[in-house]
């Protein structure tokens, strides 16, 4: 288990097994990023010909390990391109990859950028992400991250600097277990146990002198028939695995606002009566990456005992075929009693989320923000690392404001009111659930959710492409689950609980 500390010191004398700092791009050549002063007056005139003899440029993610001959205290250098800014982003980002550069390390000091608050975050978080793996299922595992990383500020002393740390700490620790949920083989993690392994995670966050409570519900079949949530029963009908909907409520004293959280919790998604070609099921078992999200970052919205409310509802089902799936052409009685009309059973996750907001909407929160991995509609859009934001604007505003600050990107997309106009075409139900129009998908979605929000400040976040990284490692971002959305939505709060005070 790796412990962090965080110290004022000259990286140059500090005693560990490997020191770790920032290189910049330029023009003229690759310079050593702000906290890495000191070793640059070790090695002197010696630097810039050892930078350019090494190929060093600064580029963001490029690494490279000098044995330093007793020129510093540490017997490795490691240099980590940042890019050309020193800002949030590309400091976490070199952090990451500097997590995996240095193993086999007792001890490892960063002195990467680290002379503001946010500085400090990001190097923490950056770092402990970076080097994060799942070995759960692997036999033989050697574990080679260092048993000490220490990280070196020149404001380590302030009071501003240590919270940073604390809650860089507290993100990597609820996006890291995020990852362990969305990576989990699928078979293993079918409602039931998700459900028990989320409530298990918030009796553990409340054990404990000092630590904030976080109540947990759970909702079995018999529960949701006699609730009438006929979306979350529907999908979850094809299953041998009873679908369940799992309720927190963190409740601070003096709570300075009220944050709704949805996620979206499909354990495993083959598409139902309307099934997947195979190749599009390997990584379905990420389907339930929006309920995770929204699980650990009202975890570490407690654990941070920021003084916001939070109600979250996290509908769980798994989608599968058999003789008890739903049809298309089926109708179904949302939680609420809209129907829906069924076009299309691999577009499930709407129906799930629409019982879970309106369950939502009853807690009257000031805003709701759902999160899912809702659409291919929006990774044909955006890509695998850029999510979809979508409802009122002010509310989406203010996500993207969050998303800035947390390192993670989302893009505004709109919902015109044509797309409303199609959600509401069905002939025989109220709702129309798909219409198979091959353009506009994923804002259709996010129109169909919409008509569940009972006109609050809402957003959608659509996570389908950053939520699993199928290819290799890049900054603090690992293959698998990646944990996307945890860190905005823990911002949000902070600063919703902030505009609330003011």
């Amino acid at each position: 288990m790796t412990s962090y500390q965080l110290r004022a010191a000259n990286p140059a004398k500090t005693r560990a097994d490997a020191v770790v700092v920032g290189v910049l791009q330029r023009d003229k050549g690759a310079v050593l990023a702000p906290g890495g002063e000191d070793v640059g007056k070790a090695y002197g005139r010696k630097l810039r010909p050892l930078l350019a003899s090494l190929g060093v440029t600064g580029k963001a993610g490029d690494v490279h390990r000098v044995p330093t001959s007793g020129t510093l205290s540490s017997p490795l250098l490691v240099l980590v391109g940042i890019g050309r800014e020193t800002d949030q982003v590309s400091v976490r980002r070199a952090a990451g990859a500097a997590a995996r550069a240095v193993t086999n390390a007792a001890s490892v000091a960063l002195a990467l950028p680290a002379d503001t608050p946010g500085l400090v975050r990001a190097v923490t978080e950056g770092y402990a992400l970076g080097g994060y793996a799942f070995t759960t299922y692997k036999k033989d595992t050697k574990d080679t991250a260092p048993g000490t990383v220490t990280v070196l500020s020149p404001i380590a002393r302030k009071d501003a600097a240590s919270e940073a740390f604390e809650v860089g700490q507290v993100l990597a620790g609820a996006v890291a277990k995020t990852r362990d949920w969305v990576n989990t083989p699928p078979g293993d993690l079918r409602p039931p146990a998700f459900a028990e392994a989320v409530a298990d995670a918030a009796r553990t966050a409340s054990r404990g002198r000092g630590r904030a409570t976080v109540k947990v519900t759970v909702h079995d079949e018999a529960k949701l028939a006699e609730l009438g949530c006929g979306g979350i029963l529907g999908v979850g009908g094809g299953s041998s695995a009873p679908p369940r909907l799992v309720e927190l409520t963190y409740a601070p004293r003096g709570a300075k606002a009220h944050l709704g959280l949805v996620g979206k919790g499909i354990t495993f998604d083959s598409g139902g009566l309307s099934i997947k070609p195979a190749q599009s099921m390997t990584d379905m078992k990420s389907d339930m990456a929006g309920a995770a999200a929204v699980v650990q970052a009202t975890l570490a919205i407690a654990a941070l005992k920021l003084p916001v409310k939070v109600s979250a509802f996290v509908p769980m089902a798994e989608n599968m075929v058999s003789g008890t799936a739903t049809r298309p052409g089926d109708v179904l009685t949302m939680y609420g009693g809209r129907t829906v009309e069924i076009m299309n059973t691999d577009a499930e996750g709407r129906l799930i989320l629409a019982d879970g907001l309106v369950r939502a909407t009853e807690a009257d929160p000031d805003v709701i923000l759902d999160v899912a991995t809702l659409t291919g509609h929006m990774v044909l859009a955006l890509g695998d690392r850029i999510g979809g934001v979508m409802g009122s604007d002010d509310v989406v505003d203010d996500v993207l404001a969050a998303g800035t600050t947390a390192g993670e990107a989302h893009w505004h997309m709109p919902l015109p009111e044509q797309i409303t106009e199609r959600v509401r075409a069905s002939k025989i139900a109220d709702l129309l659930q798909h219409d198979w129009v091959r353009w506009g998908g994923g804002l259709y979605a996010g129109a169909f959710l919409k008509e569940f929000t009972d006109g609050r400040p809402w957003a959608h976040l659509d996570i389908a492409g950053p939520s699993f990284h199928t290819s290799a490692a890049y900054g603090h971002v690992t293959p698998g689950g990646t944990g996307f959305g945890v860190t905005t939505l823990v911002e949000y709060a902070r600063t919703l609980a902030d505009a609330k005070a003011r």
